[in-house]
């Protein structure tokens, strides 16, 4: 194997098209060509993460976050994130950062969030938009059950629970060869018409050039009519957040200690109590004071998050409990899912959780 089959597994868990665009995700350091000897995983890429790395012959570290998120303009060994970037050039070690791809992705750092919780009907807190496109194109009549099937077998016709999702309209085509025309219907030089079937479907932005390549391998036609455009439609299974139930609702207090037994965080800041049980939570791993609006609107009783601020906590106005359970500790179980999915698709390379601790906040 190399390095970018590694990427490309990643990918189909989280494609990084759907990354926020602040972020600085995919291969950070390092060649997609390069032959691998062993994938060590991490929440964050420090220099004692380079030396785990060559210790355990890893020659590549998949990151959830980028240790280059701000330009460079020099590697002089200056702070930590040149130093570590400088070691691991001298090594030849990749880092490949997932980072807002897997956020917002319906597997991915939130859902984990909730699978810790035991979270049941999970929806996507804040969902994507402009993230879906529609195909239309036209198909002689008789060939269109082989197109729209090629389609949804490459990704098309996907509309929340429901898949095979096409629109289909019969109609009349008509065209005129010139003489460098090749037509497999009718003749150069002849206006022909044609019984055709209009056929419209939506896919996800990722799978443009899939659903593209299989309607152009499906398609008799020398030259293929048809129109791609993107949709304000947002997209049930991308996004920031996430919102789940109780199977059993709790009080506070209970809720409370459910969360510090289950991320192992010795403290928790939170808002003033409201004396309502705890049914319905809002996630979002990592800083997510800008979702405390986003949870209330979804009527939720209690939003976990971190990195709140001393005012974001007066904006639950006795309507929704807050907690701050920490940033590393909301994001901790990350790692430990991506083992276990690149396990599953590689079985020939080693796939290492890494041991090193890299929390930066410690308690007292």
């Amino acid at each position: 194997m190399i390095i970018r089959d590694v990427i490309d597994y990643l990918q189909e868990l989280a494609p990084l098209s759907y990354a926020e665009d602040f972020d600085n995700v995919g291969l950070l350091v390092g060649d997609k060509n390069e032959k691998l000897t062993g994938i060590l995983v991490t929440l964050d890429t420090l220099e004692s993460v380079i030396d785990e790395a060559i210790e355990k012959n890893c020659n590549l570290i998949v990151s959830f976050h980028p240790i280059l998120f701000k330009g460079l303009k020099k590697l002089t060994g200056s702070n930590y994130v040149e130093r570590t970037v400088l070691k691991a050039i001298q090594h030849n070690i990749a880092i490949f950062a997932i980072h807002t791809a897997l956020d917002n992705a319906f597997e991915g750092v939130n859902g984990i969030i909730c699978d810790q919780l035991n979270l049941k009907k999970k929806q996507i807190l804040i969902p994507k938009s402009s993230t879906i496109k529609k195909l239309t194109t036209y198909v002689p009549s008789e060939e269109a059950e082989t197109l729209r099937t090629a389609l949804f077998n490459a990704g098309a016709g996907h509309i929340g629970n429901y898949s095979h999702c096409s629109f289909n309209l019969d109609g009349k085509g008509t065209y005129l060869g010139n003489e460098n025309s090749n037509p497999t219907k009718g003749e150069k030089g002849k206006i022909h018409i044609e019984e055709e079937t209009k056929i419209t479907v939506v896919f996800e932005g990722h799978l443009e050039k899939a659903i593209v390549k299989s309607l152009f391998e499906n398609h008799s036609y020398e030259e293929v009519a048809y129109e791609i455009i993107t949709l304000d439609n947002t997209n049930q299974t991308r996004g920031m957040g996430m919102v789940g139930e109780l199977e059993t609702p709790l009080s506070e207090t209970k809720f409370l200690q459910l969360l510090k037994n289950t991320f192992s965080t010795p403290t928790i800041r939170h808002s003033k109590l409201t004396g309502k049980p705890i049914k319905k939570v809002a996630v979002l791993g990592g800083s997510g004071s800008f979702a405390i609006n986003h949870a209330k609107a979804c009527s939720a009783d209690a939003f976990v998050s971190a990195d709140m601020k001393y005012h974001d906590f007066f904006t639950a106005e006795n309507a929704i409990l807050l907690a701050d359970i920490g940033h590393y500790e909301s994001e901790q179980y990350t790692k430990n899912f991506l083992v276990a999915y690149l396990s599953k698709k590689i079985t020939n390379f080693a796939v290492v959780l890494s041991e090193t601790d890299t929390n930066p906040v410690k308690y007292f």
